[in-house]
C-alpha cells in the first residue's frame, strides 16, 4: 500500500513539473519558429495561441496559489521583482506565479515525505523538504538570469555594429536604436525587446538618459552598463556618437577575446580532477594490472613453500 501511494505521488508530482516546464518554456528555437512561419504562417498561429492560453492559465492558477502566502516585505518584494525582470518576466502575475511554484513544491515535498513515512527515520526530513521547496525555484531563477545575461552579452556586439552603421549613415541615436531593435527581433529577441522598451519609454516622455539607465538596471549586464555609461557621457560632453560607439565596439571585442583566452587558460586546471579521479586509475589498472597478477602468481607459491 505504501509503495502504491508513493508511486502515485511521484507520478502526480512528475506530471505537475512537466506541465509547468511546458507552460513556462520558450519555443523550440527562433530559427525553427521563423522557418515554420515562412513555410506555413497560418498553421503557426493556432498552436501559438493555444500555448499562450495554456501559459496564461498556468500563471493564473499559480498566481492564486501565490496569494495564499503572506505578503513579503518591501525590500524583499523589490529584490524579487528585479530578479524576475532580469530573467525576462516583467508581468506582475509572474511574481505571484513564482511564489505559487514555491508553495506547490513545498507542499508536494512535505506530502511525499509524510506519505512515504521517511520522517519517522529522519526527523530532519520535513525540514529538508521545506528547504527544497523554497530553494529550488530560487536556483532556477538564478540559472535563468545567467542564461539571459549570457545571451544579451553575446548579442551586444552585433547590435553595436548595426548601431555604428546606422549612426554613420545619418540617423539620430533614437532612430538608430529603433532600427537596430527591428533588425535584431529574430536573431537576438532578448536584446531587441530591451531596445524596443527603451524606444517606448522615450515615446511616453521619459528622457533618453533615464531610459538608458532603466535599460542598465533591467538587464544587469556589465557590458550594457558600460555602453550606457559611454552614451550618457557622450550626451553630456557633446562628443561624436559614431566615433564613441566604434571605439566602444573595438574595446568590447577585445574583452570578448580576453574572456575566450581566459576560458581556454582555465581548461587544464579543470581537467586535473577528471584526470586524477577517472583517467589515471583506469590507466594504472590497465598498465599495472597484468604485472601485479604475474607477480602474485610467482610470489604466492614461493611464500607458501
Amino acid at each position: 500500500m505504501i509503495l502504491l501511494v508513493t508511486g502515485v505521488t511521484f507520478l502526480a508530482t512528475l506530471l505537475i513539473v512537466m506541465a509547468l516546464a511546458y507552460g513556462f518554456s520558450t519555443a523550440s528555437g527562433p530559427a525553427v519558429g521563423r522557418l515554420t512561419q515562412l513555410w506555413n504562417p497560418v498553421a503557426l498561429q493556432r498552436p501559438k495561441r493555444m500555448r499562450e492560453r495554456q501559459r496564461e492559465r498556468a500563471e493564473q492558477v499559480l498566481g492564486d496559489l501565490g496569494k495564499l502566502l503572506p505578503d513579503a516585505k518591501a525590500n524583499q518584494a523589490s529584490r524579487l521583482q528585479r530578479l524576475m525582470i532580469q530573467a525576462g518576466y516583467r508581468r506582475p502575475e509572474s511574481m505571484l506565479a513564482f511564489r505559487g511554484v514555491k508553495l506547490l513544491l513545498t507542499v508536494g515535498a512535505v506530502a511525499a515525505v509524510y506519505v512515504t513515512g521517511y520522517y519517522r527515520e529522519n526527523r530532519m526530513a520535513l525540514f529538508f523538504a521545506v528547504a527544497i521547496g523554497f530553494v529550488l525555484p530560487d536556483l532556477w531563477l538564478n540559472r535563468a538570469i545567467r542564461r539571459r545575461k549570457h545571451r544579451l552579452r553575446l548579442s551586444l556586439a552585433d547590435a553595436l555594429d548595426l548601431l555604428v552603421i546606422c549612426v554613420e549613415a545619418g540617423l539620430g541615436l533614437d532612430q538608430a536604436i529603433m532600427r537596430v531593435a527591428q533588425e535584431l527581433r529574430i536573431v537576438h529577441p532578448e536584446l531587441s525587446e530591451e531596445l524596443r522598451l527603451v524606444n517606448l519609454e522615450m515615446r511616453v516622455g521619459k528622457s533618453r538618459l533615464d531610459a538608458l539607465r532603466a535599460l542598465s538596471a533591467r538587464t544587469g549586464v556589465d557590458d550594457i552598463k558600460s555602453l550606457v555609461a559611454m552614451l550618457i557621457q557622450t550626451e553630456r560632453f557633446g562628443t561624436s556618437i559614431a566615433q564613441s560607439l566604434r571605439i566602444h565596439s573595438d574595446s568590447l571585442r577585445t574583452k570578448r577575446r580576453q574572456r575566450a583566452e581566459e576560458a581556454a587558460a582555465k581548461t587544464p586546471v579543470k581537467m586535473v580532477p577528471v584526470l586524477v579521479f577517472f583517467i589515471f586509475p583506469a590507466l594504472l589498472v590497465v598498465i599495472l594490472g597484468p604485472a601485479i597478477i604475474t607477480l602474485s602468481r610467482q610470489l604466492i607459491p614461493m611464500m607458501g613453500g
